[in-house]
């Protein structure tokens, strides 16, 4: 065993979320091959057993408790990384329809292999955000998109929304904001077809402050957006 699974439990239900057993032993081994992984690949600067319970696994279960999502809706995890929220998301709710983007393909086939040994579907594509949002394969067809501290809210809502379909829900997993990245973000949001819905602050089991914000997809977006990349860079909206 190498993480607490008791600990692993608690976390989880104070995220709302109640864990079999066989759920428990899922994350167990997640956290298990992830340290093994990260030694040949850099995947996580967290590898304490604890830490990885607290601050990515249960973590990740807040959108859960504080995102609202349904077990069976259409998931995108956009940026992640070495699955964070979405795998953990998949454990606890195996009905999801979870898709894994990330422009780093050594990081993907980590997930590729780590679902293969967890029995996990998924899926796991290659491919930058801002080109997503242009493919008609992927454009407003998810119920809910999520990011976990991968840039600026104002980035992070035109990498996302153009992802998310009409009356879904586009997801931002922060840690700490200011009050200037809320008041851009916001105004992101409009011209990408959101509105917000909630912002929620929350702690972690150890103490560290979190924030969830939710958007409201409440129309189309422009076919001008998604930009390219040098675009968001120069000229963030």
């Amino acid at each position: 065993m190498f993480i607490s699974k008791e600990l692993m439990k608690l976390c989880a239900l104070e995220m709302g979320v109640e864990l079999s057993d066989e759920a428990a032993d899922k994350f167990d081994f997640y956290a298990s091959y992830l340290c093994e992984y990260n030694e040949k690949v850099n995947l996580t600067a967290i590898t304490d057993p604890d830490e990885i319970v607290i601050k990515h696994f249960a973590d990740s279960l807040a959108v859960i408790k504080y995102g609202k999502i349904k077990e069976n809706c259409k998931f995108a995890d956009v940026g992640t990384g070495a699955g964070f929220p979405g795998v953990p998301l998949l454990i606890a709710c195996p009905g999801l329809k979870l898709t894994l983007f990330d422009a780093v393909n050594k990081k993907l086939e980590f997930l590729r292999s780590l679902a293969g040994e967890l029995g996990l579907k998924a899926d796991i594509v290659h491919m930058r955000a801002e080109d997503a949002g242009k493919d008609n394969v992927y454009r407003e067809t998810f119920d809910c998109v999520s990011a976990r501290a991968v840039a600026q809210l104002r980035v992070l809502s035109e990498f996302c929304l153009p992802l998310v379909k009409p009356e879904g829900m586009f997801i931002s997993m922060k840690g700490s904001i200011s009050p200037e990245e809320r008041e851009n973000g916001y105004a992101a949001f409009s011209k990408l077809g959101g509105k917000l819905y909630d912002s929620v602050f929350y702690k972690i089991h150890n103490g560290d402050e979190r924030n969830i914000i939710l958007v409201k997809k409440v129309s189309h977006t422009s076919p001008k957006y998604p930009r390219n990349m040098s675009q968001i860079s120069k000229k963030p909206l």
